[in-house]
């Protein structure tokens, strides 16, 4: 079975809903024992129970990753338990609408506490332990906004900015000890935060919206987050294992073929 995870160990944030629940439960599936981490706990309690009654084995940890001793607390925890952390994905995230004077700094620092600190703190604490086992996975979550100038998305965008950039220095910096670190940057993805920013924003005219905002891929719709879990399988498998310090856009051509 190709890019099989059997015998590793996964900590996957915000993983309680959206693309990082669709990563939990791939993972699971490929044969990893999956930490999940929400800051939403009875979505956490959810996909844990969920998983483990297919077959998988999955648990639910408690923490915030604007905390750095507290994520360092769960990778600690998570040794103990399962001998090695051999993979981290860093997805948890949050968004913000607005341009640079929709963006007040109470917003900035918000993004920034998630967004940036929370991979930080994700990788700070992950990669000791990488360090003593020769080896391990990280797989940040970013977007194409990285790329691009999308409108009213300056501060989301700087963070993603961060997250790219932070992946290729850990990836170099690391690269003797075995550990590889890669990120993804999907496009729209049809998550239930779409689904609640349209009915926030556009209420009564979420159907026209959606199609409106799936349309600008040039594919013609959103990504599926089973689509970029299925990415992220790949990626921290060991077919993958001469892949680093590398983005991958999962955009349905929205970088290339928007002209």
């Amino acid at each position: 079975m190709p890019f099989t995870l059997t015998n590793k160990t996964a900590l996957v944030t915000g993983g309680g809903s959206g693309i990082g629940e669709s990563i939990c439960r791939a993972f699971a599936r490929a044969g990893a024992r999956v930490f999940l981490l929400d800051i939403n706990k009875d979505k956490a309690r959810t996909v844990v129970e969920e998983i483990n009654a297919a077959g998988g084995q999955a648990e639910a940890v408690t923490g915030d990753v604007q905390k750095q001793e507290e994520m360092i607390r769960i990778c600690e925890e998570i040794v103990a338990k399962a001998g090695r952390l051999d993979i981290l994905v860093n997805n948890a995230g949050i968004a913000h609408v607005g341009n640079l004077e929709g963006t007040s700094e109470e917003d900035l620092d918000r993004i920034y506490s998630v967004n940036i600190k929370g991979v930080y703190n994700g990788m700070r604490a992950a990669i000791p332990h990488m360090k003593r086992q020769k080896g391990g996975v990280i797989l940040n979550m970013g977007s194409i906004a990285s790329s691009i100038g999308l409108p009213d998305r300056f501060a989301y965008s700087m963070a993603k900015g961060a997250v790219e950039v932070m992946t290729y220095t850990v990836a170099r910096d690391y690269i003797e000890y075995n550990i590889r670190c890669n990120s993804i940057a999907p496009a729209r993805v049809h998550t239930p935060f779409v689904d609640g920013f349209l009915a926030a924003n556009y209420p009564g005219k979420e159907k026209e919206m959606f199609e409106r905002l799936s349309k600008t891929q040039p594919i013609g719709r959103m990504a599926r987050p089973e689509e970029v879990a299925y990415l992220a399988q790949f990626l921290c498998s060991d077919e993958a294992a001469f892949i680093t310090g590398t983005n991958y856009p999962i955009d349905g051509g929205f970088l290339k073929l928007n002209t």
